[in-house]
């Protein structure tokens, strides 16, 4: 009897130091989807009144976790019956990021002046009394969530790449602890960042002065932190997604390794220079997407 307890005892400890490695190896992999994921939910809560951001991020976060428990027994079911698609998934996951870090560097040549229209025609509508906020506020919890929908799918994708080839139970663990711990991680960052700035003006109110100045200096940084962000997010696109697609095409990663090779580095410089070859890969593959999309809507407006 207490020989079988200890055995299932080793069992369990087992299970949970595979959990606990590999769990670290997805949140690493994932990392360049959370820079532009709360940037991108951050300036979702753009236009609602103070009082109503953690509301609105709260409606998010609730929505994200249903996008969670939709999408992790899907990535289950897959690697259980078609465990052949992983790779694909991965594949179209990593082009997809890659398309996503091109497209926003290009956002003011593709979408500029149309988006500036409709950001300063949202502005004036804000300042009309007539209209509804609550329904605007609800249509910025929908947007949210169907953007939250295709990060957490690329999030989810990424987990699964890594732990394909574990145990069913390994795998339940890693992709449950994943999708919660990066949506409490998500948004309590952005609850966080959102309300950075209102931190700063009640601490530039106060009497005291070095309360003052530290209030003056959250109100500079806010925007700054969002900056930062939005650059790191999409840096880390081109990082994770050139890589996954490297490594999903073993001609492409072998050209990068003996280019490397070719080089004569090694350590460190042999690693950034392998990181490098990853990004210039991502980078071309989403100019390519992005050329194949825009060529794909303009034909439609033509036709139109």
């Amino acid at each position: 009897m207490a020989s079988s307890l200890l055995a299932l005892l080793d069992d369990i400890t087992t299970v949970l130091d595979d959990v606990a490695l590999l769990s670290k190896l997805a949140a690493k992999k994932t990392t360049g989807v959370l820079g532009d994921d709360l940037a991108l939910n951050a300036q979702q809560v753009t236009g609602v009144s103070a009082d109503r951001e953690l509301p609105v991020v709260w409606g998010v976060f609730k929505g994200s976790m249903v996008n969670k428990a939709i999408l992790v027994p899907a990535a289950l079911a897959i690697s259980a019956w078609a465990p052949w698609l992983v790779t694909p998934l991965l594949m179209v996951g990593g082009a997809y990021l890659c398309f996503e870090g091109v497209e926003k560097l290009a956002h003011k040549w593709l979408h500029g002046p149309e988006d500036e229209a409709h950001d300063a025609a949202l502005s004036e509508a804000l300042k009309d009394p007539s209209v509804d906020l609550a329904a605007l506020e609800r249509d910025k919890v929908k947007g949210a969530i169907r953007t939250d929908f295709i990060l957490s799918a690329e999030i989810i994708a990424i987990t699964l790449g890594t732990v394909a080839d574990a145990p069913f139970t390994t795998r339940l663990l890693v992709l449950s602890g994943i999708a919660v711990l990066m949506t409490i991680g998500v948004y309590g960052l952005v609850a966080g960042i959102v309300k950075l700035d209102d931190a700063g003006l009640w601490l530039s109110r106060k009497a005291a002065a070095w309360q003052q100045s530290l209030g003056r200096g959250l109100l500079w940084l806010a925007p700054w932190l969002m900056k930062a962000l939005s650059v790191a997010g999409t840096a880390a696109m081109f990082l994770v997604g050139g890589g996954i697609l490297t490594h999903g095409a073993p001609v492409l990663h072998h050209a990068i390794e003996h280019a490397v090779q070719s080089l004569g580095v090694s350590g460190l410089a042999a690693t950034l220079a392998q990181v490098l070859g990853d990004a210039i890969v991502g980078i071309l593959a989403g100019a390519a997407a992005v050329a194949v999309v825009t060529g794909i809507q303009r034909l439609r407006h033509r036709r139109e």
